[in-house]
């Protein structure tokens, strides 16, 4: 499956729990515009959605432009979420080599319905193993250094990649696209477009030279 493609045929009436990955020098988009798209759904229909942050740890961590986030649980007590967003940044540098965040993505992807990253995110994926032989995508930056790890069927010039269980998608905004393109998989279209037009999602920027 990839952008564009129709989904696989789901419970549209199902409650999900979609759970929002944190950790040191995260891209703050990365976890924050999709947060929006799902904590938005999450208000509008509660009997469809709820929305969490998990994080190694309780407390304070701040993300790679200095925002400050505390999540809502820790590995320790986090609820099995059925859809983990997994953001990357800088910091996604160093958590490829972090051993408890690598087993917590596992573990969860082993139930989840859906495991979807945003920009670098896909390096952690790919560290837990769940990108093996499957296409994905990420930062245009850093779209050779994945392709270099040579596991992966790197896609260029995609905004997300749906391979079902798994899904990723590029740079920092991306993730609100792919967050909109979950929320009409799982949930149905019409929903999609409901938050799309609430959050007013509609880009149209400038032509810079």
């Amino acid at each position: 499956m990839s952008a564009g493609s129709p989904g696989p045929a789901v419970d549209l009436t199902r409650k999900r729990s979609v759970v929002v990955l944190l950790y040191p020098g995260l891209e703050e988009l990365d976890a924050i515009g999709p947060w929006e798209v799902f904590g938005y759904l999450a208000a509008l229909r509660p009997d469809l959605c709820t929305a969490s942050t998990v994080a190694a740890a309780s407390g304070v961590l701040r993300c790679a432009k200095g925002l400050r986030l505390v999540p809502d649980a820790t590995f320790a007590d986090a609820p099995p979420a059925d859809v983990l967003i997994v953001p990357g940044g800088r910091g996604s540098r160093t958590e490829v080599d972090n051993p408890a965040l690598i087993a917590f993505v596992q573990a969860q992807a082993a139930r989840a319905e859906v495991i979807a990253s945003v920009c670098t995110g896909a390096f952690l994926l790919e560290r837990a193993g769940l990108l093996d032989g499957h296409a994905a995508t990420t930062h245009w930056a850093s779209i050779d250094r994945l392709r270099a790890l040579g596991t992966v069927q790197v896609v260029d010039d995609r905004r997300w990649v749906d391979e079902g269980h798994v899904v990723t998608s590029a740079g920092v905004s991306a993730g609100i696209d792919l967050s909109l393109h979950l929320v009409a998989r799982l949930w149905g279209p019409a929903i999609a477009a409901e938050v799309q037009k609430d959050i007013e999602y509609f880009p149209s920027p400038p032509q810079l030279n």
